[in-house]
């Protein structure tokens, strides 16, 4: 038996009701384009291999590579590489070169492309940030994460959890927690509660690369200090932004993510 190992946070997911439960919120089909991210022991994946003709498995650890490789099955493809550093945008068009190859009619459910996986808590912000660029290639996603970033993930302005992780993902992404996960669906059971999010590329997102680039900034600027109101953490911005006399006095977490991107769109016009 493969021992888990805590540099690459590994909890391996054993509860049959909560993998029943991501089947059916990934909802796979014969030709859904999937690469799931740490496989582990195959909680997800041998269930998955029962609706998809294809399945890419991307796995940090050797040995578990190993693992996957020695099974050979059929259709799977086994990726030996850190998630943080793989070409997500590359294999996301390699997805569509071969869907169109084999004529896949989205509307019916086939030739979706999926990013799915179980995540290490220790990595997880920074490689929701690193998928950021493919989400124009991507359908959905759906990650088990630690309920703490879910909850940052999916919070509304005005809540305490809202941030700038909010904020930038869901400026790219519609979100909602669909599932929640106890330690006791793991082993070794973690000591902090898990959840599943479905993250959905907004259709109709619009900011370009200038734009993105100035949302970043101000975002950064104005969680820089949670405490401190907008007055002082947009200090060096507030000469090219209108802000109204009440948002002045405001604090980040207050701000909803509509007004963070006229911001954005505004900055960058006078940059």
């Amino acid at each position: 038996m493969h021992q888990a190992r805590k540099r690459f946070g590994q909890n391996f997911l054993k509860d049959d009701g909560a993998i029943h439960a991501i089947i059916q919120i990934i909802n796979p089909s014969a030709n859904t384009q999937l690469i799931e991210i740490g496989p582990g022991l195959g909680a997800l994946t041998l269930p998955l291999l029962n609706y998809v003709d294809h399945l890419d498995l991307l796995e940090i650890d050797r040995d578990l590579v190993a693992h996957w490789r020695a099974k050979n099955l059929p259709g799977v493809q086994v990726i030996e590489g850190d998630a943080l550093h793989f070409d997500f945008f590359h294999w996301a068009k390699n997805s569509i070169d071969k869907g169109i190859e084999k004529g896949t009619n989205k509307d019916s459910n086939q030739g979706r492309r999926l990013i799915v996986g179980n995540l290490p808590y220790n990595i997880s912000s920074p490689l929701l940030f690193h998928l950021l660029p493919v989400a124009p290639l991507i359908d959905e996603q759906v990650f088990m994460l630690q309920a703490e970033v879910v909850a940052r993930l999916v919070a509304p302005a005005g809540s305490p959890d809202f941030s700038r992780l909010s904020v930038m993902l869901q400026a790219r992404y519609e979100m909602e927690q669909v599932l929640e996960v106890p330690p006791t669906a793991f082993e070794p059971q973690p000591k902090v509660n898990s959840a599943v999010v479905r993250m959905i590329p907004r259709s109709h997102f619009s900011l370009n690369q200038h734009e993105w680039r100035a949302l970043e900034k101000i975002v950064a600027a104005a969680f820089s200090q949670r405490r401190k109101m907008l007055r002082t953490n947009l200090q060096s911005y507030l000469e090219r932004l209108a802000l109204s006399d009440a948002e002045l006095k405001l604090r980040a977490q207050d701000i909803p993510v509509v007004r963070y991107i006229e911001w954005a769109s505004s900055l960058a016009q006078t940059s």
